[in-house]
């Protein structure tokens, strides 16, 4: 009986033995505030730009930028770029078989992506791009080795080099920018963040309703509590 226990246990914990994956490099924190309307709609504008080319929000529409401060005529003139309506989904233009064909793999849908990585693993990301001529893109990725991404980006953040030392007997990696870009790193940052913003807010645009609402739910289902409580006493008063 004991062996078969063991062997049980032992078949239970396998998957967690092949399936481990060695840590990666340590995710800075991104400054996510779903509240703030200006930095959502700076994170909007830059996704058209600069995603919307290649990767679609298919579960967004551009009208619901109205909960982000923009009214319809407005999301139409600052995001529009393709005559599309304002009731539309945001598709992206690109072809599938043409993105299979240009990166070797389709580029996923962005509508959910900060929800399925974390927004502190695409905030690192999108900052942790280096030149690397060994992959077909000409970039390399601290986060993501070797994604089929280019860096995108590269114009406003500069040009970043690997650097990799050795320290206390472990293979350290970090980044130096070697050629600047149009912005300062702090500018890029904060860039960077309100993109990540973005993709945090339409992976779940209700999320700051539901969160005030929740809020009336618990000061609503507390205050029913207390009103029980004292109409239990009221019926038991005699009794005790």
């Amino acid at each position: 009986m004991m062996k078969l226990r063991t062997f049980l246990f032992i078949l239970c914990m396998a998957p967690l033995t092949v399936f481990a994956a060695p840590p990666g490099m340590p995710l800075d924190e991104a400054p996510i505030n779903t509240k703030d309307n200006e930095s959502l709609q700076r994170g909007a504008e830059s996704f058209v730009n600069y995603c919307l080319t290649c990767h679609a929000a298919s579960y967004m529409r551009y009208n619901r930028h109205r909960d982000i401060g923009l009214s319809e005529p407005e999301a139409l003139a600052l995001l529009v770029k393709t005559g599309q309506k304002a009731g539309d989904l945001m598709f992206t233009a690109m072809d599938k078989k043409e993105g299979e064909e240009w990166f070797g793999v389709l580029p996923p849908d962005l509508s959910v992506i900060a929800r399925s990585h974390g927004a502190d693993w695409l905030y690192t990301y999108l900052r942790a791009f280096y030149r690397d001529s060994s992959t077909v893109p000409g970039w390399n990725n601290l986060v993501f080795d070797r994604a089929a991404m280019p860096h995108v980006l590269y114009e406003l953040q500069g040009e970043q080099k690997l650097v990799v030392e050795t320290i206390g007997g472990e293979e350290v990696q970090s980044l130096e920018l070697v050629k600047a870009g149009t912005m300062t790193v702090g500018e890029y940052d904060q860039y960077v963040a309100d993109l990540v913003n973005y993709l945090v807010y339409i992976g779940e645009p209700a999320a700051n309703d539901r969160k005030r609402i929740g809020m009336y739910v618990l000061i609503f289902l507390f205050g029913m509590l207390g009103l029980t409580i004292a109409l239990k006493r009221e019926y038991w008063r005699d009794i005790h």
